[in-house]
């Protein structure tokens, strides 16, 4: 065998299982609709949640920031690539969510590998969600720290593992705000109320939160009002605010000391200069504004009741996040397939992003639809159910 033959072999294994993800290019930009290999079809598998990521005010800020600033930054954070459109953007998110500071990451994932190693070690544990993100559990890795799994939003499953784990150094509890494959959402309150009884550090991962939930999209702990109980807020702005990057939100001590220990800020370069004047006229939208955020909720029911009443398993979402459980990867491929000869983009997802037996399509219908729009959808996800024998 040649030192990639078991590539090769994996590979093979992954098509067999029904678990190769295809990969389809987009032509035109993010929006409800996209064009994909020469068609037009209806967009429902991005996370653009407010229909912001083609939206005429973010577009004539990227423009207008490369003619005042260029494009690329040129250095990390903490040499040369901190400009005063990153502090702008920062101090604008800080007021959004209602914190003493805030902090910007190049992504959501650089965010989280970001600062739980600056806040836990070696001699330290981690309490995490057993169904958190791949970014909590690489973050958690990288930290070194002893990482103890609690059972899935399960407060009393949590409070029984940190009574049950010797302590000797410091602790911190990390979780989803809402969970990105179920659409359920994380019982903060609850959380919160243990993690004081014991003293640890409270983390909550709110990538799919912001711009969702709470008052106009400030999120979970916006959400639960839990404004000074939660140390530290991770978020993303490649969602809901359609752009690209991520955010801590917290106290000042601990956003200062993400600033000389948070090796993404350290090691890699800033953001871009359009990338940032966009995500601040997303900020300015969503504080001046709920209509965005009120729209994705009215669709969410919309979508959701109506694939009930056809008799898809939508699992046990609170959000608009909308998984169609189809349990089988090989089937939700097939069932993708159909989908989109129907105009219909909303992609399978399988082992490893979910557990092998839990295949689904997960669809994210956005305030950029129309009731048309889900009309269409409701009716294509109808035809191919029955054609397939999912629904009766």
């Amino acid at each position: 065998m040649s030192k990639i033959g078991w590539i090769e072999q994996e590979l093979t294994s992954l098509k067999e299982q029904g678990l190769l993800a295809d990969i389809r290019a987009i032509e035109s930009p993010m929006d409800g609709w996209v064009s994909i290999e020469g068609r037009r079809v209806l967009n429902f598998c991005a996370n653009n949640y407010l229909g912001l990521a083609n939206h005429p005010k973010l577009r004539e800020a990227a423009k207008g920031a490369i003619d005042q600033m260029g494009i690329g930054p040129g250095a990390v954070r903490t040499i040369a690539g901190t400009t005063t459109l990153h502090l702008a953007l920062e101090k604008r998110l800080a007021g959004f969510k209602g914190v003493e500071a805030a902090i910007t990451f190049q992504s959501g994932f650089a965010a989280n590998l970001a600062t739980i190693p600056a806040l836990a070690g070696k001699a330290d544990v981690l309490f995490s969600d057993e169904l958190n993100h791949a970014s909590i559990i690489d973050g958690a890795r990288l930290s070194g720290a002893q990482i103890v799994r609690y059972p899935h939003c399960d407060p009393d499953g949590l409070r029984k593992v940190i009574e049950e784990t010797a302590i000797t150094g410091r602790a911190m509890i990390v979780t989803d705000g809402v969970f990105s494959m179920d659409g359920d959402i994380a019982p903060l309150d609850e959380i919160c109320r243990v993690a004081e009884a014991a003293g640890c550090l409270l983390m909550v991962d709110d990538a799919h939160g912001e711009g969702v939930l709470g008052r106009g999209g400030r999120g979970i702990v916006d959400h639960f009002g839990l404004h000074g109980r939660v140390d530290v807020e991770v978020g993303t702005l490649s969602k809901a605010f359609g752009v690209v990057g991520g955010m801590v939100a917290g106290s000042r001590v601990i956003i200062d000391w993400l600033r000389q220990r948070g090796r993404p800020f350290l090691f890699s370069s800033a953001m871009t200069a359009p990338d940032v004047a966009a995500c601040l006229a997303a900020v300015d939208l969503l504080a001046q504004s709920t209509e965005q955020v009120d729209r994705l909720w009215q669709n969410a029911e919309i979508f959701k009741s109506g694939m009930k009443k056809l008799g898809f398993d939508t699992g046990v979402t609170q959000t608009p996040i909308v998984p169609v459980m189809l349990r089988e990867a090989p089937l939700a491929q097939q069932f993708s397939r159909c989908l989109f000869e129907e105009g219909v983009f909303a992609m399978a997802i399988g082992y490893p992003t979910v557990p092998k037996g839990k295949a689904r399509i997960r669809v994210m219908n956005t305030a950029a639809h129309t009731s048309d729009d889900l009309a269409r959808g409701l009716a294509a996800f109808e035809k191919v159910g029955r054609e397939l024998g999912v629904i009766a």
